[in-house]
């Protein structure tokens, strides 16, 4: 799972939203891209709840069968993550950091490695996973 690429929500939308102003960087890393993709239950609902509110219905069903159909993995969060989602959330709360930005800290920690698709700039640049470890996020490369 080394070589697994951690998707925040920004970047999903990104990729469905022809009017997003990352689409086309978006779409071209996944064209290039041979890596698996990883995201979690929290990312997923995030962004099944803003593609509904912004694209309709038909777009966020299109979502989830693409999930699907493209064997992107989802990472379970457990009960005992909550304590560690709590510590991220307070820790970040000047942010703030939501549930879905603490369930891919918790995921990188479970990986090994902070490698993200994401266009979040500000937040994924100031999270640390392990504490101290940062992300890198190689849609928004600086």
């Amino acid at each position: 799972m080394k070589n697994t690429l951690l998707v925040d929500t920004g970047y999903w939308f990104a990729l469905i939203n022809r009017n997003d102003r990352h689409h086309y960087r978006a779409v071209e890393f996944l064209s290039d891209c041979t890596s698996p993709l990883i995201t979690t239950w929290p990312v997923v609902t995030e962004t099944c709840h803003l593609l509904l509110k912004k694209m309709g219905t038909a777009t966020q069903l299109k979502f989830v069968d693409s999930l699907r159909n493209a064997g992107i993995e989802v990472f379970p969060l457990q009960s005992t993550d909550l304590i560690r989602l709590h510590q991220l959330m307070d820790k970040y709360a000047d942010l703030p950091m939501d549930l879905a930005d603490g369930s891919l800290v918790i995921l990188a920690e479970a990986l090994g490695h902070g490698r993200i698709l994401s266009t979040d700039r500000r937040d994924f640049k100031t999270y640390r996973w392990k504490n101290h470890h940062p992300f890198e996020n190689l849609l928004l490369k600086d």
